[in-house]
Order: C-alpha cells, then structure tokens, then sequence
C-alpha cells in the first residue's frame, strides 16, 4: 500500500542502487516503479563484492543485516603463489579486512541484490523484461515494451554503461576514465575443494584467484589483468571478451589454464574495463544518477557496491528533505556524495597497483604482504593497514546524515544515525 498523493518515481536498474533507493523512496512516501532490462532477478551468485561499515549501518537500518551476514561467502584463509615460484604464502583474510575495516562482509553480489529486492518488492512495481526508450523533459518515459507513461521523476541505477545516462546526458558532459586494467569473473565447478580458501596466483601485470562461498556448490574463478591501451571489444561480446581473457592468461600456470578451460561451459560470465566514471553532474531536469551510472569508481577495486548503497540512501533521504523537489535534493545529494566518490576513485588507483602489482617487487609485496598482517596482533595490524592504505581510511570515516522515514508511509521505521 502506497502514500495517497506520493511523488512517482520511476528507477531503471535492479542489481544493487535500485532496490535500496526503492526501499528508502518508499519509506519516505514516494510511489517507486522499477524497470530492469532481465527478465528476471540473476540467481547465479554473481561474483563477490564488499560491504563496509556505511553500507552495513544502511542495511541494518533496512532490517536485512542478518540474512546477508548468513550469506556472506564465508571466505577466511588465502594461498598465494606468485609466478615462477613453487613455494605459496598463506594469510588469516578475517585479520585483513579486520585490519582495514572495523565492519565489513564480502557477499556474492546476486544474493545480495535478491535481499535488497525482498526488502521492499511488495511496497514497489517491478517491471522485469523491459528498458527505457525516451524520457521528455515534462516526465513522459517510453518504454520497449510497455505503454508510455508519466513520472515526476527518473533515476538511473543501471550501472557502469548506463542506458539512462545515455539517452539524457551529451557524450561531452561525461568522461570515461580507463586506469590501465580488465576484471573477468566466471562460475566454475569447485574442482579444488576449495571451502573458504580464496587461492591466488600473482604476477607482473596480472592476477588470477578462484574461491568459493559456503552456501554455494560451485566457484568463481577472477581474473585481473594490464593493459596500457583500450582492448577492441564490444561490451556485449562475450565470444571476443573470452578471447581476450585466454591471451592474457596464457602460460601463468597449470591451474590457471584449468580455469580458464571452463570458459566454454561456464553458466556466468562477467568481462569489463575497470573504468572510472567522471561526469561534471549526475542530473539534469527531473533525471538523476545513482551508484555506477553516475559515479562509477571502477569495478572490484573502489568499493563500488558499498557506495551504490551509500548513495541510493542519500538521494532517497535528501528527496524527503526536500519534499519532493527535485531542484533542491539533486544538488544536495551530489554535494553529500562529492567527497565520498572523490575518495573511492583515488582507492581504486591504489587498490588496482596492489593487486595487479606492475613489477616483480610489488608481486612480492602483495603476498607478504598479507602475510604480515595476518601475522601481526590485531591492533598493530589494523594500525599498519591504516597507514600504508587509503581503502581504510575512507571506508572507516565516511558518515551519512540520519533520514527518518515518514511515520504515514508503508513499512515506514526508527532511524539509527548511520556513521
């Protein structure tokens, strides 16, 4: 049951962004549609993202922590072998996320899109199997399938190449910003009996792991990798990413090429840049971005999912503070969020020379690196990693105002301050 006389809004996007702002709009009082391109929510797993203490504060607001930390991938032991040698290093995972965040769970990114969805479904219109074709300044949206209808407002939470973006911002007022690297993710079988083992192999320019999540029966094998240039492919090209990803991995090791053998069979596969998203603004007229379609920090190295969270709070917060108008809340929700998207792309920078380390050196320092701090008490450890990263400081200092929800709307609850 909606608010008599809420303000429609219409988000295109179901992964991550989407169902939380859908959430938050309608516990604020606003009417929410959703229109997501699949047919149907992806129960493959996905690959593993992580929450930090912002996101986890949201969530817990949103009553779902539990049923995510029952999810989380369970992951707590890491072997590393670095190229040319035969000889692995071994590090405790929970002492190193321990050590970088106070709050912190890594889950597979389909479950927890499935639990922000289940968190608001009965209070939201889903529209599955359909996209955006044209949205007029007054609010009419045309869709591919459905009859045209009329929203106050629309938001795009449809990530990194972003159909909404595409049809209401210029080319010109949006820059891709390529930092050097590819990430590819497929779903394998857990041929290694790996049971909260993340395993990795490590060398100059490229990085290959594969795990697995406790409640799942089969495993993801991740790879990273170097590239000085743009490769030549369509975001939609599997057969070509495939390709791509077999050339770069060629010759790492026995194990490796036993992963990458399941490229043909796999049920799921993810390839894309790890590409920076940096607009002047994320909103024009009744339009607005959130999440990957307006301030991507790069996939699997800037903590992109926790900010997706982040900000679909704050833009459902800010719309309530502003009653509705959209004039105030867009400017406001880009301001709160400045500092925050600025921070995450300078991790992503940092993170990406970590982990796909550009000389023999920093092969070296990536594993024992782990090593060390897995080895280290828990304080000291936590002290090193806070020095010598930024990931910690930002995902550790971030704050977010406190939005109550409208007591008259549906499903309308207390706040906690969200820290």
């Amino acid at each position: 049951m909606r608010t008599k006389g809420a303000r429609r809004v219409l988000v295109s996007g179901a992964s991550i962004a989407g169902p939380v702002l859908a959430y938050w709009l309608t516990r604020h009082g606003f009417s929410v549609t959703v229109v997501e391109r699949a047919p149907a929510l992806s129960r493959t797993g996905g690959h593993a993202v992580d929450l930090f203490r912002p996101a986890m504060n949201i969530s817990e607001k949103m009553g779902v922590l539990p049923r995510i930390e029952e999810r989380a991938t369970g992951t707590d032991r890491m072997t590393v072998y670095r190229e040319g040698s035969r000889r692995p290093v071994r590090a405790d995972l929970t002492k190193v996320f321990g050590a970088a965040s106070d709050r912190h769970v890594e889950i597979m990114r389909d479950d927890l899109s499935e639990i922000y969805y289940d968190a608001a479904r009965d209070d939201v219109e889903y529209i599955f199997g359909d996209s955006i074709t044209a949205i007029s300044p007054d609010g009419e949206v045309r869709f591919e399938n459905a009859a045209p209808r009329r929203f106050d407002l629309v938001v795009g939470a449809d990530g990194l190449h972003s159909n909404v973006r595409r049809l209401v911002f210029d080319e010109e007022s949006r820059l891709n910003s390529f930092i050097g690297a590819y990430l590819g993710v497929l779903t394998l079988p857990n041929f290694s009996g790996l049971d909260g083992e993340l395993l990795i192999h490590v060398g100059v320019g490229r990085t290959a792991g594969m795990y697995g999540a406790r409640h799942l029966g089969d495993a993801r094998a991740l790879f990273l990798f170097r590239s000085e240039r743009e490769l030549d492919y369509h975001h939609r090209d599997v057969p070509r990413q495939k390709e791509l990803l077999r050339g770069a991995f060629a010759g790492m090791h026995t194990q490796v090429d036993r992963w990458l053998d399941e490229l043909d069979r796999t049920p799921a596969f993810y390839f894309d840049s790890i590409t920076q998203l940096h607009m002047d603004t994320w909103s024009q007229g009744r339009v607005t971005l959130v999440g990957d379609a307006g301030y991507c920090p790069g996939p699997a190295v800037g903590g992109s999912t926790s900010l997706a969270v982040v900000g679909a709070y704050v833009l459902a917060g800010e719309l309530a503070r502003a009653g509705g108008d959209h004039e105030r809340a867009f400017p406001a929700y880009e301001h709160l969020m400045a500092e925050h998207v600025h921070g995450s792309r300078a991790v992503a920078l940092s993170a990406a020379k970590t982990l796909i380390p550009t000389s023999r050196l920093g092969v070296w320092g990536l594993a024992h690196g782990a090593r060390l701090i897995s080895a280290l008490p828990a304080g000291p450890s936590r002290a090193l990693v806070r020095l010598t990263t930024k990931s910690a400081r930002l995902h550790n200092s971030v704050t977010v105002d406190d939005y109550p929800p409208s007591p008259t709307a549906s499903g309308g609850r207390g706040g906690l301050a969200v820290e």
